[in-house]
């Protein structure tokens, strides 16, 4: 059986899809929310559903799904299929009546109403209730879901969703942020810290995000002013001294840093992120050998990557570090349909963060606005 064929990396651009990117965008997203047989008919649109994942508890989980919503934005960009802004809006709506409320279903966590379903914040979905790998809340999830909050807002153009994000932010906002640091994980309800160490990019993203939805709130609407001082304060401190070799992080480094690139901390940090990837590969940690590295990590950093089109063009960025990190896991059937061989509870995140790393697309700077004046 011949091997798979590698990924077509676009010369001079990451924007848009090339040979097989957007097939295998497709067949990857398909195989966690089997939304290709719903675009057969409208009947079959309004009926579907996004399926339990085998990752999450009753099916959801928060970082999964909030690359679903912005990846089937990125179809909707792509192909001006209104059914994939139906999907994406199922997805956002099931995630809210799930992780919004207590694991029994039988309330909204507290904070809540049903008016503003995201004012206790959002459960990560972890399958287990307590213990070291227990449900509780990220500060990090929350933030991706509330970009893709506002990426749906502006790409349906409907401010319902960019203000909920808000209410959501101002919500977490003071019981994640003590004084000097951001608690990384809390319980579910909020009441008390899990885990009170700081996550590297926690400062950054809050940063980044809360001010995107600032940008974007409503002609009145109480905005995050204060809340975003406060991030910028954490920014100032800690910029000058980032570091990390984590794939995951370093790639998400390079998405949260593209939003800010007009200022001195977001472009010292992208040259850092930059310097230790090249480190990492010099170092063999993307060998085609997998041993212990993670896919959907990998994916991550890929999808940073491509958020920046200069490194396109590059040889070593553009063609052969992007080409060999997707084709080694390809090659094992990892992507862009997993073998049975592979752990089940990995594959919903692996599949959606393939599909990013392909096409990052709504995760980009400026994509959805752009794509909605074509």
């Amino acid at each position: 059986m011949p091997e798979p064929e590698a990924p077509i990396i676009t010369e001079g651009s990451f924007a848009e899809p090339m040979g097989l990117e957007l097939p295998e965008f497709r067949e990857a997203l398909d195989y966690i929310y089997k939304f290709e047989a719903a675009l057969k008919s409208d009947q079959a649109t309004q009926e579907w559903k996004p399926p339990p994942m085998e990752e999450g508890h009753k099916g959801r989980y928060l970082w999964t799904d909030a690359f679903g919503v912005v990846d089937f934005l990125t179809l909707y960009g792509l192909t001006g299929q209104d059914q994939f802004l139906t999907f994406a809006h199922r997805l956002i709506e099931t995630v809210h009546d799930v992780l919004g409320k207590t694991r029994d279903g039988s309330q909204r966590l507290p904070g809540a109403t049903d008016d503003n379903p995201l004012g206790g914040g959002l459960r990560i979905g972890k399958l287990e209730e307590t213990g070291p790998d227990g449900d509780g809340q990220y500060h990090h999830y929350l933030t991706i879901w509330m970009f893709a909050l506002n990426r749906y807002s502006i790409a349906a153009k409907d401010p319902h969703y960019n203000s909920l994000a808000i209410k959501c932010a101002r919500a977490i906002h003071r019981k994640f942020v003590a004084g000097p640091r951001i608690y990384w994980k809390m319980a579910m309800d909020l009441s008390r810290p899990l885990v009170a160490s700081q996550g590297n990019l926690d400062p950054f993203d809050g940063y980044v995000v809360f001010d995107i939805l600032n940008q974007h709130k409503m002609e009145g609407e109480e905005g995050l002013e204060q809340e975003i001082h406060n991030y910028k304060s954490l920014v100032d401190m800690l910029w000058t001294a980032y570091t990390s070799n984590d794939p995951l992080d370093l790639g998400m480094t390079l998405w949260t840093v593209q939003w800010k690139l007009e200022e001195e901390w977001a472009r010292h940090m992208k040259g850092r992120a930059m310097d230790a990837l090249r480190q990492l590969e010099i170092q063999g940690e993307f060998e085609n050998a997998v041993g212990f590295r993670l896919a959907f990590r990998e994916f991550g950093t890929v999808m940073g990557v491509k958020c920046h089109d200069e490194f396109a063009s590059q040889p070593f960025w553009g063609r052969r570090w992007i080409n060999k990190v997707l084709y080694s896991w390809k090659v094992i059937g990892v992507v862009p349909t997993p073998k049975p061989r592979i752990r089940t509870s990995l594959i919903p995140i692996t599949e959606v963060m393939y599909s990013a790393a392909l096409l990052p697309g709504a995760f980009r700077k400026g994509w959805i606005e752009d794509h909605m004046k074509r």
